[in-house]
């Protein structure tokens, strides 16, 4: 098995039917609202373990939590600091994971050329002057990985963390099979 680490989770919510984002700005403090610039404002409570993308349509974006449970504490504390500051918010928002980043090591090498001819091109993009790592989509599992010649292992794309913990078993199991992990 690999040694596998989440590395973000990035969640939706709609917390509101609509928020103020000039009046969050002047009221909570670590905010940044330049809607010159872009459209939302940046919320980075220093005692959460996340921060977020409020717009004024009352959808938020979370990210920077590495557990599903560290996304929903965090958007239930930052709605309790925004209920505290008199804003408006939903009893219980929604909450939808969009991305989960996890990265992993075989603990071994990879011939990207080999592996990329031996896991087929059509699901391969490998051009080594441009990325030093191989991008491979496979549709049935759902996720993008990025294998690296060192053995590091990116995944992106998944929903929940056992569908990036499935992809990263399955992919070691496959290059193991196919003798492609030195």
């Amino acid at each position: 098995m690999a040694d596998i680490n989440i590395q973000n989770i990035v969640a939706s919510a709609s917390i509101a039917d609509k928020l103020d984002l000039k009046r969050i700005e002047k009221v909570l403090p670590n905010t940044k609202y330049t809607p010159n610039i872009f459209p939302g404002l940046v919320l980075r409570p220093k005692e959460l373990k996340a921060s977020f993308l409020l717009f004024r349509s009352g959808k938020v974006v979370c990210t920077g939590a590495k557990t599903v449970e560290d996304v929903e504490k965090s958007v239930r504390e930052m709605m309790d600091m925004l209920s505290r500051a008199g804003f408006n918010v939903a009893d219980k928002p929604d909450i939808n994971v969009q991305n989960i980043v996890a990265s992993g090591d075989f603990h071994g090498k990879l011939d990207l050329i080999e592996t990329a001819v031996n896991l087929g091109l059509e699901n391969v993009e490998y051009e080594p002057e441009i990325f030093p790592g191989m991008v491979y989509r496979r549709p049935d599992l759902g996720v993008v990985l990025l294998l690296f010649s060192s053995g590091r292992i990116v995944c992106t794309g998944a929903k929940r963390p056992e569908q990036a913990f499935n992809a990263f078993s399955r992919i070691k199991k496959e290059m193991v099979e196919r003798g492609l992990l030195y």
